[in-house]
């Protein structure tokens, strides 16, 4: 169990991470982003995320904001699984989450 937790963990972060950096890197590079190569590669690692969320949103919200959604579910999700790994550990004992 705690393997899924931290598993789940783990890809949240990675996606939390690649968003953020794409759009820090969005505002640096301005308008010449898609050229980049750095910002491709953390386009495609934040895609497959942010095409859930446009599954999950109404159709009334912008393609555009389809990222910051994604940003905004995978940060709950890392604070649900975060509270989640932390009750485990609780429970089979901190020495074994180690």
């Amino acid at each position: 169990m705690l393997l899924f937790i931290s598993s789940i963990k783990l890809i949240a972060e990675i996606a939390l991470l690649a968003l953020f950096g794409q759009w820090v890197l969005g505002l640096l590079a301005g308008q010449r982003k898609q050229q980049n190569l750095f910002y491709q590669v953390l386009q495609m690692v934040g895609k497959p995320f942010v095409q859930l969320a446009r599954v999950i949103t109404p159709k009334f919200v912008l393609e555009r904001h389809h990222p910051l959604v994604a940003f905004l579910v995978l940060g709950f999700v890392w604070v649900a699984v975060t509270i989640a790994k932390i009750n485990h550990c609780l429970k089979i004992g901190v020495a074994l989450c180690q």
